[in-house]
């Protein structure tokens, strides 16, 4: 996503809990010819995320653009998750997407405008099957919030809007191949395209919501996901 941006001449902040990944990241976006700016964040802590806001002001001079794309998940059954697991999920997936959006709201009004973009997933539907409860309660809840802050915030100017990936090959999916070949092989089968999606396949839809383009689209929910919704 950051590298569609980049390609469309957006300055880039990358937030990212891992700083060796961070930097690595920054460092291609600037060879992009762009300014990037990278910030190790534990987005489950609230001065953090007003830390990450005020540096990227500071940095770029303005923020126009929040995608909240922060993500984790505990593979368990209801019965099995802890509470303490509900709320790791939960602060990560959904809590911290509402606290960054509060934070660069009064930026954004200044300005006269602005672009939220919340990731919710194909749970962002369905039930949580092998994904677990938390992760699916986080990734409806995104969804809603999106379209509670595209309905007040509206007056300002600022478009907020969900995208909805199907099964792309991530950090938080390359597990599954491996270790659940059953459910990989039953989703595969699913998908009308026949493959699961490539990370870059994302890009079009993030700047076509961060763009001009999408300033009369607020409060929408589109799927990036194969026909995976349809089926």
């Amino acid at each position: 996503m950051a590298r569609g941006l980049a390609a469309a001449g957006a300055n880039i902040a990358v937030a990212a809990r891992n700083a060796e990944k961070t930097a690595e990241a920054t460092r291609e976006l600037e060879d992009m010819g762009v300014q990037a700016v990278g910030m190790t964040v534990d987005v489950t802590q609230e001065t953090q995320i007003k830390q990450m806001v005020a540096e990227t002001v500071r940095a770029l001079g303005r923020v126009d653009i929040l995608i909240n794309n922060a993500g984790t998940v505990v593979r368990k059954t209801p019965d099995q998750t802890s509470t303490e697991e509900w709320d790791l999920v939960l602060d990560v997936n959904l809590r911290a997407s509402f606290l960054a959006a509060r934070e660069v709201f009064p930026h954004m009004k200044e300005q006269g405008g602005g672009k939220i973009i919340g990731i919710g997933s194909m749970y962002s539907i369905f039930g949580g099957g092998g994904s677990g409860a938390p992760y699916s309660a986080s990734k409806g809840g995104a969804v809603q919030l999106a379209k509670s802050l595209a309905v007040a915030w509206a007056k300002d100017n600022i478009q907020s809007n969900a995208i909805l990936p199907g099964w792309f090959m991530t950090e938080l999916t390359s597990d599954i191949p491996v270790n659940q070949p059953e459910r990989f092989q039953m989703i595969s089968n699913r998908i009308p395209t026949g493959r699961w999606g490539e990370v870059d396949e994302l890009q079009g839809t993030v700047v076509f919501l961060s763009s001009r383009a999408s300033d009369y689209v607020t409060g929408a929910v589109i799927t990036v996901d194969g026909g995976f919704s349809v089926m």
